[in-house]
């Protein structure tokens, strides 16, 4: 274990990709290195905040939809021996304009108190749920943690 850097809780946010599941699997390989837990935070992009926000979808429906794929998360989680959490926060708001996938993320990082972060940083196109490759360049320039960008 190293002196250097203690690791408690690693934070891992997610948006139903494929590269935000390359994501978890570092952040696995990470707490498996410390001894740490996992978060997992659903980063729900604008298209659906505004849908919940608007009651064009209730948010029991989008609860429901990303529930798949955080028990994705948490069963990669458990395969490595890793504890794990999960949660989901709105990257957008209608109502506030400082709210935004990359501050969506730190405030969760804030809030859990997470000694360390990986974030998916690969170009998505076209799927309206892939957001947080608009979110890394400002999570590695804002967080007080250690950032992996993957």
């Amino acid at each position: 274990m190293d002196a250097a850097l203690e690791v408690d809780r690693v934070l891992v946010p997610v948006d139903g990709s494929e590269e935000s599941l390359a994501a978890v699997e570092y952040a696995v390989a990470i707490a498996r290195r410390y001894e740490a837990a996992v978060h997992a935070v659903y980063v729900l992009g604008e298209e659906a905040v505004r849908a919940v926000e608007t009651d064009a979808v209730a948010h029991e429906e989008v609860a429901a939809e990303t529930e798949a794929f955080t028990d994705t998360v948490r069963e990669r989680c458990a395969d490595a021996g890793v504890s794990a959490s999960t949660a989901i926060t709105y990257g957008y708001s209608t109502r506030r304009k400082s709210t935004h996938p990359g501050s969506a993320i730190l405030d969760t990082a804030e809030e859990i108190d997470a000694d360390f972060i990986v974030i998916p940083r690969e170009p998505v196109v076209g799927e309206p749920g892939e957001v947080l490759e608009k979110a890394a360049e400002y999570v590695l320039l804002y967080a007080s943690q250690p950032v992996v960008s993957v």
